[in-house]
C-alpha cells in the first residue's frame, strides 16, 4: 500500500491561498453546446498512427518510436464517451463543494477556481501511464475465445506522458478540507452519455480523500504542451497507476464528501461482471501488469541476428523484470531493461537480441513482473465488458 505523507491537520490549518474565489452559476462553467456536425475526436488521427474507433482512436504499435520514451500527445490514444467538447479556458472555473470541505458548500454555492487561480498554487510535474481500462479487450476473443463488449482494442489504448498541473491536495489545502471527508467526486464537461435510452448525465467518478492526498494531480500540459481539446483541455485530473476513466477529463467539478459517493462509473460500468464475479464486485482502480512488443502483427523480420523492443507497465509501480519467449512459450529468457522510471509511475522500455531467427512463422511472447511482485498470467480472467486483459499476448511475426 502507498504510505501518505500529508496529514489532514496540515490541510485544515492551510489559510485559504486563492483571492478572488467566490460562488458563481453553474452556467459559467458549462462546456459549449456540440453540433451533429462536431466530430468525435479533433485532433488528426492518421490511419497510420491510430486506428478509428469513431468515438475513440488507437495508438498503433507499430508505429512507437523505440528511441522515444514519452509519448507525443499528438500519437495519443482517445478515450471519449461523447465528443470532444471545446472550452473557452478565459471563462473556465473549477467548481469545488460538499459536506467534506472545511465550509461545507451546497452544489448551488459551489466555490469557484478560475484558471488563473489554480496556476497561482506550486506547479508539479509527474510522468505516469496513462491507460483505457479496456486496453487488450480484443485478445478476450482473439486468444482466449470469448465475446465481451465495448471497444475492441489491442493494446494501443496507453501512453506514458509528461504531466504539468497543480497537486490535488494543494487545491484542498487552499480551501480547507474536513477531517471527516473521506471521498472525492470528479466531474467532466463532456456531454452527457446515453447508452440504451438511458441518459446517465457527465462522466464522473470518485475516488478516496487518500489518493486526493497523495498523488492527484489537476494537469493543464503534457509533455510541457498545453493540453489538446482531446486530452482534457483546459484541465484534466489525473490518478496514477488508476484505470483512465478515474482521470476525469474536461474537469468541471469536485465534490468532497463526509460519505462514499457513488455514480453510474463506478457502480454499473468500470467493475468486474460475469458468471464467476460477485454482484458486488468492487469498482477498478489500480491498472494491472501489461506487456507489448513495438512490432506490427504478423510483422516481417529478417532471417538474420535482430533486436527487438517492447514496454511493459504497471498501476503499482516499476517494473522489475521481463521475460520473453521466441518460440511460442517452449523456452524463456530475461529481456534486458533498457529505460525504466525513476521516481514516478511511466513505463519500462526493454530488448532482447533474436540472435538466429529461422525462416517462418513464429510468436513472441513477454511477461512482465512489478515491483509489487505481480507477475502477468497465461490467461484473463473473464468478464463480460472485456476489462483488465492482463495476460501475455501471443505477437506472430514472419521470418523470411
Amino acid at each position: 500500500m502507498t504510505s501518505f505523507a500529508p496529514t489532514r491537520r496540515g490541510f485544515l490549518t492551510a489559510a485559504a491561498a486563492l483571492a478572488g474565489a467566490a460562488a458563481v452559476p453553474t452556467s459559467v462553467w458549462r462546456a459549449a453546446p456540440s453540433s451533429a456536425a462536431t466530430p468525435f475526436i479533433l485532433k488528426p488521427t492518421p490511419p497510420a498512427y491510430f486506428t478509428d474507433f469513431g468515438t475513440n482512436a488507437e495508438m498503433r504499435w507499430g508505429s512507437v518510436d523505440p528511441e522515444r520514451y514519452l509519448t507525443p500527445q499528438s500519437r495519443l490514444f482517445v478515450r471519449n464517451h461523447t465528443r470532444t467538447p471545446q472550452i473557452d479556458r478565459s471563462t473556465y472555473a473549477l467548481r469545488l463543494y460538499g459536506d467534506g470541505l472545511a465550509t461545507p458548500r451546497a452544489e448551488g454555492e459551489a466555490l469557484s477556481l478560475s484558471f488563473a487561480d489554480l496556476q497561482r498554487l506550486p506547479h508539479h510535474e509527474l510522468t505516469a501511464v496513462v491507460e483505457c481500462t479496456g486496453n487488450g479487450r480484443s485478445h478476450f476473443r482473439t486468444q482466449q475465445g470469448q465475446a465481451v463488449s465495448g471497444t475492441a482494442w489491442t493494446l494501443g489504448a496507453v501512453g506514458t506522458v509528461r504531466w504539468s498541473g497543480v497537486r490535488l491536495r494543494d487545491v484542498l489545502a487552499s480551501v480547507g478540507l474536513s477531517p471527516d471527508a473521506v471521498s472525492v467526486q470528479a466531474t467532466g464537461l463532456d456531454d452527457p452519455f446515453v447508452s440504451g435510452g438511458t441518459d446517465y448525465g457527465r462522466v464522473r467518478r470518485p475516488f478516496p480523500v487518500e489518493k486526493a492526498l497523495d498523488d492527484a494531480l489537476l494537469a493543464w500540459g503534457i509533455n510541457g504542451e498545453e493540453l489538446l481539446p482531446d486530452h482534457g483541455y483546459p484541465l484534466r485530473l489525473v490518478l496514477p497507476g488508476w484505470v483512465g476513466i478515474a482521470s476525469i477529463k474536461w474537469l468541471g467539478s469536485l465534490e468532497v464528501s463526509t460519505t462514499q459517493l457513488t455514480s453510474p462509473w463506478n457502480t454499473t460500468f468500470y467493475r468486474m461482471v460475469g458468471p464467476d464475479w460477485p454482484a458486488d464486485s468492487p469498482p477498478l482502480t489500480v491498472n494491472p501488469v501489461r506487456s507489448a512488443w513495438e512490432l506490427q502483427p504478423d510483422q516481417v523480420l529478417p532471417s538474420r541476428p535482430v533486436t527487438l523492443t517492447g514496454r511493459s507497465w504497471s498501476g503499482a509501480g516499476r517494473i522489475s523484470r521481463v521475460s520473453v519467449s521466441l518460440d511460442g512459450g517452449a523456452s524463456w529468457r530475461p529481456a534486458v531493461l533498457d529505460r525504466r522510471s525513476r521516481g514516478d509511475q511511466g513505463w519500462t522500455q526493454w530488448s532482447v537480441r533474436w540472435a538466429n531467427p529461422r525462416p517462418g512463422r513464429h510468436e513472441l511472447l513477454a511477461r512482465a513482473t512489478d515491483e509489487q511482485g505481480r507477475t502477468q498470467p497465461l490467461v484473463a480472467a473473464f468478464n463480460t465488458q472485456g476489462y483488465f486483459f492482463d495476460a501475455v499476448v501471443r505477437h506472430p511475426v514472419q521470418v523470411v
